[in-house]
């Protein structure tokens, strides 16, 4: 029995679980990965941090009692939110489609498809849009975990600043230390390039050269870099397109671990998800001469963070 309102094509929801931008392009799903929900309503317990850090007497006396210790657990409840777009496909283009005399491989794709495609790659780029806007947001983070650069401390200038020294001694606030270091793509060009890390990498006095992500993530002791250099047109539709990194000019450092969310476990931040990512079509008889067919992609989910005093963000990293 189906499950939707429009039946689920297997084709096409194959393309839209599968159809995915580089990852050099868009990291959300790195940043905040998925955790499965069996509802759309979901909760987990969050545990102030003082009561893992504060410690009580531990000494028994002969005929005493154990010192007794309570954990003030919160229930935080919250809810999948769904996510989708249309589009619609006229029937006679579908026809002619399917008219085509095509290979046995390759050949023209189906408009469907193409549309599914379409429809997944704006899916995709709106959650990329929501997680940097999350991540790299002053308000996520505790006052002591976060900081505004500007003019010589912004790590575009090469002469005054040493980020270098400024992502080590961060890395050392956060009740967890991060294990993953984020990026705007400006921001990432900018650190790499910087004679301190150009420095600091090669153990020479060289004032220029370039540093790749497994050099800098070895230096600063982190498991991974993380490069968000995905664009967003913020124009308004009809408009002259206007193209902004989606990841803006910011950096974070976060402890990320999938298994930690898995288990409820302490981690910056991850997304509830209910279900797959869903695609399929429905008849559209009233819509275009000769009727069309509406597709659509979507899927349910939530972005949580769920420990932001293990992270640290610099905004405005650079100019």
């Amino acid at each position: 029995m189906a499950t939707t309102a429009f039946p689920l094509n297997a084709e096409l929801t194959a393309i839209a679980i599968g159809y995915r931008n580089r990852d050099i392009d868009l990291i959300a799903n790195q940043v905040l990965p998925y955790v499965d929900r069996t509802a759309k309503r979901f909760s987990y317990t969050s545990y102030p941090p003082g009561d893992a850090y504060t410690l009580p007497a531990t000494r028994v006396g002969r005929k005493s009692t154990p010192t007794e210790v309570d954990f003030g657990g919160q229930l935080v409840v919250d809810e999948c939110v769904d996510w989708g777009l249309d589009d619609i496909v006229p029937n006679d283009e579908i026809e002619a489609w399917q008219a085509m005399t095509r290979p046995a491989a390759g050949g023209p794709v189906s408009p469907m498809a193409k549309s599914t495609s379409l429809l997944t790659g704006l899916l995709d780029l709106d959650r990329e849009v929501r997680v940097a806007n999350l991540v790299f947001a002053s308000g996520t983070y505790p006052a002591s975990n976060r900081v505004t650069l500007s003019g010589t401390s912004q790590w575009s200038d090469r002469t005054n600043s040493d980020p270098v020294a400024a992502i080590m001694a961060a890395l050392d606030i956060p009740l967890f230390r991060p294990n993953t270091l984020v990026f705007g793509q400006a921001t990432w060009t900018a650190l790499r390039t910087h004679p301190r890390m150009v420095q600091a990498v090669f153990g020479t006095n060289q004032g220029a050269g370039v540093a790749t992500r497994e050099q800098v993530a070895q230096v600063l002791e982190v498991g991974r870099i993380l490069v968000g250099a995905g664009w967003v047109n913020t124009a308004r539709r009809g408009q002259t397109p206007t193209y902004a990194r989606v990841w803006g000019k910011h950096a974070a450092a976060l402890y990320l671990s999938q298994d930690a969310a898995d288990a409820d476990q302490p981690t910056f931040g991850w997304t509830a998800r209910f279900g797959t990512r869903i695609a399929g079509t429905m008849a559209e008889p009233k819509v275009g001469l000769r009727g069309s067919m509406r597709i659509r992609v979507g899927e349910s989910v939530k972005e949580v963070i769920s420990a932001s005093n293990s992270g640290y963000f610099w905004q405005d990293a650079v100019a």
